[in-house]
């Protein structure tokens, strides 16, 4: 007997439109050249997926507007922090096969612009990602996309936190690009995802004097649990007065702004030392002031970082693999396709300090719709 024909249609979480995401049936997307089928398994919900519910299109395309690269608009698959199994893959592609574990490094790059040609994909004019902009994402049955976005994972990082690989490279990434060095203390304001991913990556290359500074009483037991050394209440506590205690007077020597409010620009450049460079990760909603006497008489610097680069996503298997990093604490739910907004958005909204990443079991979900 041969095999059972595959369906042409499959579930698929779909983003219609402000606080409009629906489980659906779909048809599947074709096998391109140069691409990959995957059948996700695990899917974390980021605080963009969060946002483009809540407000609306913003960085998903819409309707009449199509990204560039991609040429689609909403309504599209979601889920751009995802893990799963090689289903299929194009006959020019030779560096995964059917069967392998992988996750998905999902920027969508055009490689022709002035910055992809210096390798800075992250940086590219027209830039997207996989499960905003189109080409799939994790939030489906099968999912097809481009071979260079797919990255193996060894066998002893589980497929739950190869889809925390996607943030976790955002907190490296944002080391890399600083001038942290061996021996250096590190100041992160905000204890959200990304916050705590900074300090796991902090962790993961032996940063030895940690500092979080975070308002949630939960989200600092998560920074503590995660390997933060010193986690101050800015509500109760001088902060920058506790920092300098933490740092034998000196100021901390690369800070790490994870929390994208004036405040925290104001306190971090002011417990930051002389020649100290403040990492900006968050993304503003409204411009940002900037008391530029404190960069200039204290020569420090300014430097803003977006998602991750070539090499990233590799160096945090890596260190997953290696034991330096162990994140699986992370995940704080798992939830199904169809509970993605009661359980997943609204949980993060209505309950956030309680969470760091909600996972959507993709499988788990097949299985009890089938029954």
């Amino acid at each position: 007997m041969g095999s059972m024909p595959q369906s042409t249609t499959m579930q698929a979480v779909r983003y219609h439109g402000q606080r409009d995401v629906r489980l659906e049936t779909i048809d599947r997307p074709d096998l391109r050249p140069g691409s990959v089928r995957i059948a996700p398994k695990f899917c974390g919900i980021c605080g963009t997926d969060v946002h483009e519910f809540l407000g609306g299109n913003n960085l998903i395309p819409k309707p009449g507007k199509p990204h560039p690269i991609t040429g689609e608009t909403s309504p599209l698959t979601l889920g751009h922090e995802f893990s799963g199994i090689v289903e299929e893959v194009a006959d020019d592609v030779t560096t995964v096969k059917k069967g392998d574990r992988v996750c998905v490094q999902p920027i969508i790059y055009d490689g022709d612009c002035r910055s992809c040609k210096r390798g800075l994909v992250n940086c590219c004019d027209q830039n997207g990602f996989v499960g905003l902009s189109g080409w799939g994402g994790g939030l489906c049955e099968s999912t097809v996309v481009p071979s260079s976005c797919v990255k193996l994972l060894p066998d002893n990082v589980p497929l739950e936190v190869g889809a925390l690989v996607e943030p976790l490279s955002v907190g490296w990434h944002s080391i890399k690009m600083s001038p942290y060095k061996d021996g250096d203390s590190a100041f992160v304001i905000g204890g959200g995802p990304i916050g705590l991913a900074v300090v796991q990556a902090l962790v993961g290359r032996g940063c030895k004097n940690i500092i979080v500074s975070e308002v949630s009483g939960k989200r600092r037991a998560f920074a503590t649990q995660f390997g933060a050394h010193h986690v101050l209440d800015p509500l109760s506590q001088d902060v920058v007065e506790e920092v300098l205690k933490l740092t034998d007077g000196q100021g901390a020597d690369v800070g790490f702004d994870a929390a994208g409010s004036q405040y925290a620009i104001d306190t971090a450049f002011e417990a930051l030392s002389a020649r100290a460079t403040l990492v900006n990760i968050a993304v503003w909603e409204k411009r940002a002031q900037l008391n530029m006497n404190e960069l200039v008489f204290r020569e420090r610097s300014y430097l803003g970082v977006a998602t991750f680069a070539l090499g990233d996503f590799e160096e945090v298997i890596q260190t997953i693999s290696d034991g330096k990093m162990e994140p699986s604490g992370m995940i704080t739910k798992t939830i199904k396709l169809g509970e993605i907004v009661d359980e997943g958005f609204m949980s993060l909204v209505n309950d956030k300090d309680n969470h760091v990443k909600i996972l959507v079991d993709v499988e788990a979900s097949l299985a009890a719709t089938a029954h």
